[in-house]
């Protein structure tokens, strides 16, 4: 009758260490081109909280494997995660740490922290480094929105992480993938610390139709498949998938846009 670990990883790795992605044995080698790997995710503070975006392409060498693949999900009520890096091996992951948020909650009867979150994502991040070396690395970007934050304009809250488990917070806005470079220079000239939700939006779908731009493994807004960006946020309301109709739309004025100034 005893409750046990909070961590549900933890608890895998006493029970069941093969069920964990990095626990899975491999032989020699490396084995990235033999995965399809995710790419670009952005996310910005708003005055509301966060927002989060990523693109819908996935690529394995020189070749799309996927134009509709989602990397960015809702880890629990009020926080975002997004991946990039080798796609199964990413979603496996966020389907692990949201049940491991959920455990926690239903083990301890409270939620952790919204910085305990982010602790708890390296800590599982650390224990896959043995097949990152092999080349199925996978970093995520998570945000979210801090209910314990002394005000809404500083609830908002986004945390970038390396291949080693290394997390750091990040001020105003970060992007991680291939397109990553592209995007953040495209944030780095619209943002600003006062935008609100809607404009958080637009800015974020700019920045990823920027990093296909330039980035081949970035896929841009696709209205001939009718394929848009993933767009999320974390307000004080929750954490919510921005309607698809109103991605569209934003997609939409940007293409425009470009078409009347291809430069900006």
């Amino acid at each position: 009758m005893t409750a046990g670990t909070s961590s549900f990883s933890e608890f895998l790795t006493q029970v069941a260490p093969e069920l964990l992605p990095g626990r899975r044995p491999l032989p020699p080698g490396d084995f990235a081109a033999v995965s399809a790997h995710a790419t670009t995710i952005v996310a910005l503070r708003t005055a509301e909280g966060v927002v989060m975006a990523g693109d819908r392409r996935a690529t394995m060498g020189n070749y799309i494997s996927s134009r509709d693949i989602e990397k960015v999900f809702p880890a629990d009520g009020y926080s975002l995660v997004g991946i990039a890096g080798t796609a199964g091996l990413g979603i496996e992951l966020v389907k692990l740490y949201q049940l491991e948020l959920e455990h926690y909650e239903k083990i301890e009867g409270a939620p952790l922290t919204l910085n305990g979150k982010a602790n708890r994502l390296a800590t599982m991040l650390r224990g896959n480094l043995g097949i990152a070396l092999q080349g199925l690395a996978v970093v995520p970007l998570f945000a979210g929105f801090d209910v314990d934050a002394a005000s809404i304009e500083e609830a908002g809250k986004i945390y970038s992480f390396d291949v080693v488990g290394g997390i750091y917070a990040e001020r105003d806005f970060d992007s991680i993938g291939s397109g990553s470079m592209f995007a953040k220079s495209s944030l780095k000239k619209r943002y600003r610390r006062d935008i609100g939700t809607d404009e958080a939006v637009k800015i974020a779908v700019e920045s990823l139709y920027d990093a296909a731009d330039d980035d081949s493994a970035t896929g841009g807004p696709d209205p001939t498949r009718d394929l848009y960006p993933v767009v999320m946020t974390a307000t004080a309301e929750g954490s919510k998938r921005i309607d698809e109709a109103v991605v569209a739309d934003v997609a939409r004025a940007v293409i425009a846009a470009r078409t009347e100034n291809p430069y900006g």
